[in-house]
């Protein structure tokens, strides 16, 4: 395998298969690495997170995954982000340190909620993350009933959201979020190896646009629909969350309680609608 720095994607040398044949060729692969988020407030420096994620559009992610933990709560708390290039940092991983300084008058971090550090990974999203009741405790509440789309509308997004997977069509390898405006129409599409980072990019690139919330619009995502996913679209607002695959209990249940129209197995001309039917109208 090659030892440059990998990029969103990689050439590598493989040994293809056919049959009793073997030959020797070149493949794409996704890029995966390290990505560390810290988190500079009040004069000081602390890790937040380490999500391992393909790297390309890594200050959306950052900006996503606080915002979705609401460290932050609109463009201005958020000061400037800008990778640690620090001399002694080993010159492979200067670009996998991102800072993310916050403005005085941005809301104080409570300390205690992140005493033991985030280690995420690109299966699972965040391990060990307190559920519903915490966003109740955050002040977060159910969504409102304003968007109605039609199910053929619904039934057009998976393809749409293919179209916009460039690394997907060389490596075959990564996840994807899109986001779409209430007349379907792409407005975003952010890969990853892992679903929660495609969907922090989504988001972080709301945050950073000041387009935020995101009440009109649709989320769809490829693999399954896991709490992660639910829990950042609830925080941004986003009223309809589709997948291709099937959702988890707790990301049924969350979505339930927070009126998210959570669409699951969304392939061809069929779908599960698990919560807030409403929304998907004839």
């Amino acid at each position: 395998m090659e030892t440059v720095r990998p990029g969103r994607s990689v050439e590598v040398d493989v040994i293809a298969l056919d049959g009793a044949q073997r030959a020797a060729k070149r493949d794409d692969v996704a890029g995966e690495e390290p990505l560390e988020i810290r988190l500079v407030s009040g004069g000081a420096t602390n890790t937040l997170a380490i999500t391992m994620r393909t790297p390309g559009n890594d200050f959306e992610l950052a900006a996503g995954f606080v915002y979705g933990e609401a460290i932050v709560r609109r463009r201005e708390d958020l000061v400037a982000m800008d990778y640690c290039i620090d001399p002694l940092i080993d010159p492979e991983q200067r670009y996998n340190i991102v800072n993310v300084e916050l403005s005085s008058g941005a809301a104080k971090v409570d300390a205690s909620r992140f005493e033991r550090h985030f280690v995420t990974s690109s299966a699972c999203g965040v391990c060990g993350r307190a559920q519903i009741d915490s966003l109740r405790d955050l002040g977060v509440t159910p969504l409102d009933d304003g968007l109605r789309v039609a199910p053929d509308l619904l039934y057009e997004l998976p393809q749409r959201m293919r179209e916009g997977q460039r690394v997907f069509a060389a490596t075959g390898g990564l996840h994807a979020a899109a986001l779409f405006d209430e007349r379907g129409a792409l407005l975003a599409v952010r890969e990853d190896v892992g679903r929660h980072n495609a969907v922090d990019k989504i988001v972080g690139w709301a945050l950073l646009g000041s387009r935020l919330p995101l009440e009109s619009c649709i989320l769809m995502v490829s693999g399954r629909a896991g709490y992660e996913i639910v829990q950042k679209s609830v925080m941004a607002r986003i009223p309809i969350v589709c997948s291709v695959s099937a959702p988890s209990s707790l990301a049924v249940e969350l979505a339930r309680e927070f009126n998210v129209t959570l669409v699951g197995f969304l392939r061809g001309t069929h779908a599960n609608i698990y919560s807030a039917p409403q929304r998907v109208t004839p």
